[in-house]
């Protein structure tokens, strides 16, 4: 019984710290959802070269789909003529960040651990996924000569028949933001939640400390469990800040967070089919060394976690706001899950349709 209601009471405090950033992440992925449309990836990813790399590198950053909604949007810019270069790059970058994670990791790291290593953990992993995407699709572009120099194999008429008034409006930002958005992340997002609960719930604090999870060898048991399963990267956080009060080093967090959001079957299994072997092999081997790599350099930026910090980060939002926040988020989130007949799919680029 001493578990359940600890188990519950870890619950309820990962809700107030996350709904805040969560509800302000799903408002920024609403406005991004009016300018970031399908047909702008698409023009802007396809052709030869680094420089259609580095774009589709930079535009998977923000944007806020889990390693699943990514697939139906690489798919169309594939087909739309993009290289594969690209679209490995846009398939690396975009599942381990969004606007909403970042905000997120921010928000419950501070209070926790502290301003300065919350701000130096959440700036460092958008550049860790810029850096992977970019490294990862200029190897395939490298070796894959053929597939950059496929043209459009089918027309996608979502795309290409796109309307201006599908982009404009107050009310499309709401309906990504607080309605698709939310019914995409919800179920990880509260898997992840019951996992940090349990354990927040069972292991000691600093339970990890001076074990083989404080060191490299964490790092790659972080990976091996972070690549076979399927985490987005909202859902993961949770996971990840109890691992580091528990005495996991910051670096293996990262690692599990870009190992973790970046693969799943269903990715593995759609670049198979789009793309071969070959570029396959090189993405699975991009995401592992780049996990390990980026979570050996945030062990050097921060080699360890100030759980006294939590002293001092007390009030960072008002009681009243956390409350009212989990409170909308909830009622967010019964929506979501709650059966309905299917919608029409949003033209957005950030739809995971």
């Amino acid at each position: 019984m001493t578990w359940i209601l600890e188990f519950g009471r870890e619950c309820w405090l990962l809700l107030k710290e996350m709904a805040p950033f969560l509800l302000l992440g799903f408002g920024v992925a609403g406005v991004m959802s009016i300018f970031l449309t399908r047909g702008m990836v698409v023009r802007h990813l396809g052709g030869k070269g680094l420089w259609p790399v580095i774009k589709a590198s930079l535009l998977g950053v923000p944007l806020p789909l889990c390693s699943c909604g990514v697939i139906p949007v690489a798919a169309s810019i594939r087909r739309q003529g993009a290289g594969s270069g690209a679209v490995i790059s846009f398939l690396l970058s975009t599942p381990q960040t969004g606007v909403d994670s970042l905000l997120v990791t921010y928000g419950l790291l501070a209070p926790v651990f502290g301003v300065r290593f919350a701000t130096i953990f959440t700036i460092f992993r958008p550049i860790a996924a810029f850096l992977t995407g970019i490294v990862g699709g200029a190897i395939v572009s490298a070796i894959d000569a053929d597939g950059q120099k496929e043209g459009i194999i089918e027309p996608d008429e979502a795309v290409l028949d796109e309307k201006p008034e599908a982009r404009q409006g107050i009310r499309t930002a709401l309906v990504y933001g607080f309605r698709t958005l939310p019914k995409d992340i919800a179920k990880p997002l509260l898997l992840g939640i019951g996992v940090s609960a349990v354990v927040s719930a069972v292991l000691p604090e600093g339970y990890f400390e001076g074990s083989f999870m404080d060191g490299i060898w964490g790092m790659l048991v972080m990976m091996v469990c972070g690549i076979p399963i399927y985490v987005c990267a909202t859902g993961s956080i949770p996971v990840a800040v109890s691992l580091i009060a528990k005495g996991v080093s910051p670096g293996a967090a990262l690692t599990f967070l870009i190992s973790g959001p970046a693969t799943n079957t269903a990715t593995v299994t759609t670049i198979l089919a789009m793309l071969g072997r070959k570029v396959t092999a090189v993405y699975l081997l991009v995401v592992a060394g780049s996990s390990l790599l980026f979570g050996w350099l945030m062990m050097g930026l921060l080699p360890n976690a100030d759980m006294d910090a939590q002293l001092g980060m007390a009030g960072m939002v008002p009681g009243w706001v956390q409350v009212l926040s989990v409170w909308i988020l909830a009622v967010l989130f019964v929506r979501a899950l709650w059966p309905a007949k299917k919608e029409p799919a949003t033209k957005s680029c950030c739809s995971a349709d």
